[in-house]
């Protein structure tokens, strides 16, 4: 197999955490909002950011925040393609939630907790579960049946998107944590560039593998 190139769908000004996290453990990547450009590229990471334009859910405005709907549409074109061709997807953070509604999900536009969720000064940190059916998920192939992650979220998923389960939960009961169960479609509600050493180069590593590892 030919070595991995992620494509990162952003805007550069909000992309370098994804790109240091890439850059120190030599994985080669390119940024871009040109999606044929990214089409090149072997694996794509869709990054955390603003939140998803409601109406892509069906709903109204009912506490989203700093919507970029122009970058949506490109990370969807983007996700579309790489599904389509069967190619490995990573989603943090806005990109688990972009995955969960281009398969026809939907989003909790402010959680009850978004207090113990929400970015503070400094990485706020909680725990999360395994909730899989079973051990051969991701989730449990990193971490066992629980580990502790970073937060910078308000939102959450509310219903699932066809053809994806959950993985891993926090004691508040959001997801934190989907696969697709045919296509190599990964995704975490939390922040694994930030935070290297305490797992996050293990997902990272996972992510750009060879997917008959996965």
């Amino acid at each position: 197999m030919s070595s991995p190139l992620v494509a990162v769908i952003g805007r550069s000004r909000h992309t370098h955490n994804y790109e240091n996290a890439l850059r120190s453990l030599g994985i080669p990547y390119i940024t871009t909002l040109d999606v044929q450009e990214a089409d090149r590229a072997t694996h794509l990471l869709l990054p955390g950011g603003c939140d998803i334009a409601p109406i892509f859910f069906g709903q109204q405005d009912h506490g989203s925040r700093s919507i970029d709907t122009e970058l949506d549409i490109l990370q969807f074109q983007a996700l579309a393609l790489f599904m389509a061709q069967k190619k490995p997807v990573l989603g943090i953070c806005k990109g688990l939630q972009l995955i969960n509604v281009h398969l026809g999900g939907t989003i909790r536009q402010h959680i009850d907790t978004a207090a113990m969720h929400e970015w503070k000064e400094g990485d706020q940190m909680h725990r999360v579960y395994h909730c899989g059916l079973n051990r051969s998920d991701f989730f449990f192939q990193l971490y066992g049946t629980g580990t502790t992650v970073n937060s910078a979220h308000h939102q959450a998923i509310d219903r699932l998107g066809g053809g994806l389960a959950a993985v891993c939960r926090t004691a508040d009961s959001v997801i934190e944590g989907i696969m697709h169960v045919s296509l190599p479609v990964i995704a975490v509600q939390w922040h694994p560039e930030r935070i290297m050493d305490s797992g996050g180069a293990r997902l990272l590593h996972y992510f750009t593998s060879p997917v008959s590892t996965w």
